[in-house]
C-alpha cells in the first residue's frame, strides 16, 4: 500500500496547531523547553505534553544541556508522510502511458508530413 507505519504518529502530531508552531520554530534553529513555551500562551505542563508527542512521533529530537532540554527539528518521519501524499497529487501510470502515446501520434504524423505523401504510399506497397 505504500503507507508506513509511522505515518499515523506523524499526521497525530502535526494535526494540533500548537504542535504545527513548534515545529515551525524549530525549523529555523534549535530551541530549549522553556524557550518555545514563553512563545505561548498556554501553560509550560500542555507546552511540554505538545513536546513529548512530537518527540514520540520522531519529529522532534531533544537534548539536555546542563539544566536545559534543547529540542532539535528531525524532518525524517515527515518523508514517509510525503511519499504517501504524493501518491494523490502524481499522475497515475495510465495517464503518464496516455501522455507517452499522444506524443508518439504527434510524432509520427510530423515525420509523415515531413516525408510527403508520395513516400508516405511507397511505403505500404510492397
Amino acid at each position: 500500500m505504500g503507507y508506513a507505519s509511522g505515518v499515523d504518529e506523524v499526521v497525530t502530531a502535526i494535526a494540533d496547531p500548537v504542535r504545527r508552531s513548534i515545529l515551525t520554530m524549530l525549523r529555523d534553529a534549535p530551541l530549549a523547553a522553556g524557550e518555545i513555551a514563553r512563545r505561548f500562551a498556554i501553560s509550560r505542563p500542555a507546552v511540554s505534553r505538545h513536546l513529548r508527542v512530537l518527540r514520540e512521533s520522531g519529529l522532534v529530537r531533544d537534548e539536555v544541556v546542563g539544566r536545559r532540554r534543547i529540542y532539535r527539528l528531525d524532518p525524517g518521519p515527515l518523508a514517509a508522510l510525503a511519499d504517501w501524499l504524493a501518491e494523490f497529487t502524481a499522475p497515475q501510470k495510465w495517464e503518464q502511458r496516455l501522455d507517452a502515446l499522444e506524443t508518439e501520434v504527434h510524432r509520427t504524423r510530423r515525420e509523415r508530413r515531413a516525408r510527403g505523401p508520395a513516400e508516405h504510399r511507397t511505403e505500404h506497397v510492397a
